[in-house]
């Protein structure tokens, strides 16, 4: 039987890594204060590596490098409560990030919110699932 491939990593591609250090601290991301001004590795508790590189570093790494990450992936983070979506939503939103979709109740159950990094990428925010807050269609979203 062939070995499947297993999601173990993720790369962010950063402009700014002060900022980004700064903004993935607020979301609880252990970062140290001695990590590399081009380059930062974290291992999450779940045992997923996220990699922080900045744009000048990347081709040392990736030759097909074009100066561009963009894509449509959004990166998920579960707070412990829907409260919390909201208050690190604010939060975020005033160091750096760009508020996106704000907090609201969704279809699944989860109260969720969308907040870009310096860089732009995604990042969702997401209280557990109460299956009692389950509803279908979905409604209309908040705006930013």
């Amino acid at each position: 039987m062939q070995d499947l491939p297993a999601l173990n990593q993720l790369n962010v591609i950063v402009k700014n890594m002060t900022a980004t250090v700064d903004f993935y601290r607020r979301l609880g991301v252990q970062i140290a204060d001695d990590h590399d001004d081009n380059h930062v590795d974290v291992k999450l508790p779940s045992g997923l590596l996220i990699e922080f590189d900045t744009e000048a570093f990347v081709p040392s790494w990736d030759g097909g490098w074009n100066g561009s990450a963009r894509g449509g992936l959004v990166v998920g983070f579960r707070v412990a409560s829907r409260e919390v979506v909201d208050a690190l939503y604010a939060e975020l939103s005033t160091a750096g990030g760009r508020p996106r979709q704000p907090p609201y109740d969704a279809f699944w159950g989860a109260r969720y919110a969308i907040v870009e990094d310096p860089d732009g990428n995604a990042i969702g925010i997401m209280s557990p699932i109460d299956k009692a807050r389950k509803f279908w269609p979905p409604g209309p979203l908040p705006r930013p």
